[in-house]
C-alpha cells in the first residue's frame, strides 16, 4: 500500500499484480487518466504516443510512468508532460508530479526510477526475439550506444532477425501477393528498384514484419547496403542528430544505401521529422534506390502524415496482407508443431485438435503462436495427451479475450455511404437532401458509439462541422432507434459489419 503525502489511502499494484483495496486504486485512476487523454488528444495521437505508456507506481505524490524507448520518453516529456500532469491531478489530487522512465532500462522498480535522474543510465541489453511463425517481431526501438554511433555517427539500423526469412514464411491465399511482391523486390535483377516504394499494410501479427526482414536478408546476402528501421528508431535517430549537430551525416547515411526498410510508418510524428522523411523518400527514389514500407493501414488513411508523403507512398505498389484464412492458419499451426517436435519428440497434436484451434483462433499469427505454446505447456507439464477438451481449456483465454476490432470513422463513412447508395463525398458535403442527411446522421451516430473520438473531432471528420451538429444527429438517431424497429435492425447490422 502506497500513501500520498497527506496520508490518504491510494492503492497501487501489489507484488502479485493485483491492486490493494483502498478508496481508489492506482490502476483505476490510471485507466481514467488514459481515457481522458484519448478523448482530448484523439485516437491517432493517443495510439502513437501514449499507447505504450504504463503506470508503474504512485509513491509520495509522484506517479511513476514507463515507456519502452528513450525516444518516447523524450517526446512525451517535451510535448505532453504538462497535459499528462494536469489530467492526472484532475483525477487524483494527491498526485503532484509525474516521472517518466524507460522500461528496458529501469525495469519495474520505482526506486530505480528515482535514482535514474541522479545516476548515468546504462545502455539497454540486447533484446532476444521470441520465435514466431508469420507474424511481426519488433527489434528494440531505442538504439544502444554502439548502434547510435553507426557509420555516420548518428544512426545504425535495427538488427534483422535471422529466423525471419523467405524460407520460413508460410504462403497462403491471404498473403500470396505480398510475398510475391516482396520476393520480386528482394531478387530484382542488378539490384534495380521496382514497385518503388513497396508498401505493405496489415493488422497486427499477419506477417508484414516477417516479409520486411526476409527482404533485408536477401538483399544483404547479395552484398548490398541495407538499413532496417522502425518508425521509433528513425525519429530517435533524427532527433539525436539534431541535438548532436550531425543531421547532415544522418541524411547522407540514409541516402547512401541500396535499400531502406521502414516498419510501422504510422507512428512517424512531428512536422520536421515528417519533412525529413519525405525528403529522404524523394532522394532515394530519384536515385533509383529501393524503399520498402510497412504500416497498419493504407497510405490514404495515415491522417497524421503530411499529404505529400502520403502521395509519395501511394505512388508505388500498395499491397494489403489480409486476415489469415483457415487453410493458412492450419499450415502455420502444423509447421510450428512439427518444429517443436524436434525439441520435444513426445509432443503430439492430432489433426482434429489442429483443425479446432485453426477454426477458433482467427485474429493473427501471434495468437496461433500462443495457442501452440499453451498446448506444449499442457503436454509437458501434465505428461498427458492433447485432446479436444485439453485444447479447449488451454486456448480459452485466446478465444474469449480477443481485443475488439478498432473501428475508424473513414470505415463508417464508406460503409454507410455504400449501404445508402450515396458517395462518401456526399456525406462530407453541405448537401441537405433527405437522401444524404439520413446516412450522414447515422454515420455520425455510429462514429460516436463505436469510436473514442470526441464530438468536435467527429465534426471535423464530417466536413468541418460543429460539435453541436454531431450532438443533434446522435440524439435524433437515438430517438429514431426507439421508434423505428426497421432502422434499429439496420443500424445493428451496420455495427456488426463494422466490428467483424
Amino acid at each position: 500500500m502506497y500513501r500520498s503525502e497527506d496520508h490518504r489511502t491510494f492503492a497501487a499494484p501489489s507484488e502479485n499484480g493485483m491492486d490493494v483495496p483502498g478508496e481508489q486504486s492506482a490502476s483505476e485512476v490510471w485507466t481514467r487518466v488514459k481515457r481522458r487523454l484519448r478523448a482530448e488528444l484523439g485516437e491517432d495521437i493517443f495510439a502513437s504516443w501514449f499507447g505504450r505508456l504504463e503506470l508503474d507506481s504512485v509513491i509520495e505524490g509522484c506517479a511513476y510512468l514507463t515507456v519502452p524507448t528513450r525516444f518516447l520518453k523524450s517526446w512525451i516529456e517535451s510535448h505532453y508532460a504538462d497535459r499528462v500532469l494536469a489530467v492526472y491531478r484532475s483525477e487524483a489530487g494527491d498526485v503532484e508530479r509525474v516521472s517518466i522512465g524507460v522500461r528496458s532500462t529501469l525495469g519495474r522498480d520505482p526506486a530505480a526510477q528515482r535514482r535514474a535522474s541522479e545516476a548515468p543510465r546504462p545502455a539497454p541489453a540486447p533484446s532476444m526475439a521470441v520465435p514466431s511463425m508469420n507474424h511481426d517481431i519488433k527489434a528494440p526501438s531505442a538504439p544502444s550506444s554502439q548502434d547510435e554511433r553507426g557509420e555516420a555517427g548518428d544512426l545504425g539500423g535495427a538488427p534483422l532477425d535471422p529466423r525471419l526469412t523467405f524460407e520460413s514464411f508460410i504462403v497462403g491465399r491471404s498473403n500470396a501477393l505480398a510475398h510475391a511482391a516482396a520476393d520480386r523486390v528482394a531478387h530484382a535483377q542488378n539490384g534495380q528498384a521496382i514497385y518503388n516504394p513497396l508498401y505493405l499494410h496489415a493488422g497486427v501479427g499477419l506477417g508484414k514484419t516477417h516479409l520486411l526482414h526476409a527482404i533485408g536478408h536477401a538483399v544483404r546476402a547479395e552484398g548490398r547496403r541495407v538499413i532496417y528501421l522502425t518508425a521509433d528508431r528513425f525519429m530517435y535517430g533524427f532527433v539525436a542528430s539534431l541535438k548532436a549537430q550531425t543531421s547532415l551525416a544522418f541524411k547522407e547515411r540514409l541516402r547512401g544505401i541500396d535499400l531502406l526498410i521502414i516498419d510501422d510508418v504510422q507512428f512517424i510524428q512531428g512536422k520536421q521529422i515528417q519533412q525529413e522523411f519525405g525528403h529522404t523518400l524523394n532522394a532515394l527514389i530519384d536515385a533509383g534506390r529501393q524503399i520498402v514500407i510497412a504500416a497498419d493501414r493504407p497510405p490514404a488513411d495515415l491522417e497524421n502524415l503530411d499529404e505529400r508523403v502520403r502521395s509519395r507512398l501511394a505512388g508505388g505498389l500498395v499491397v494489403e496482407v489480409s486476415a489469415l484464412d483457415e487453410a493458412l492458419r492450419t499450415s502455420i499451426l502444423t509447421t510450428r508443431i512439427e518444429a517443436l517436435k524436434t525439441i520435444h519428440p513426445t509432443f503430439e497434436v492430432g489433426p482434429s485438435v489442429i483443425a479446432y484451434v485453426a477454426r477458433s483462433i482467427t485474429a493473427n499469427g501471434r495468437d496461433l503462436e500462443g495457442a501452440v505454446n499453451r498446448l506444449l505447456a499442457h503436454a509437458t507439464l501434465t505428461n498427458s495427451a492433447i485432446t479436444l477438451e485439453t485444447a479447449e481449456t488451454a486456448i480459452r483465454d485466446l478465444v474469449r479475450n480477443r481485443e475488439p476490432k478498432r473501428v475508424k470513422i473513414e470505415d463508417i463513412q464508406k460503409l454507410v455511404a455504400s449501404r445508402y447508395n450515396v458517395s462518401r463525398s456526399d456525406i462530407l458535403s453541405e448537401r441537405r437532401t433527405a437522401a444524404v442527411v439520413k446516412p450522414r446522421q447515422i454515420a455520425m451516430y455510429l462514429s460516436k458509439v463505436l469510436t473514442l473520438r470526441s464530438l468536435p473531432e467527429i465534426g471535423r471528420r464530417f466536413g468541418g462541422r460543429d460539435h453541436t451538429t454531431v450532438l443533434h444527429a446522435v440524439r435524433k438517431i437515438e430517438k429514431a432507434l426507439g421508434e423505428d424497429h426497421a432502422l434499429s435492425d439496420e443500424v445493428e447490422l451496420l455495427k456488426r459489419m463494422l466490428q467483424e
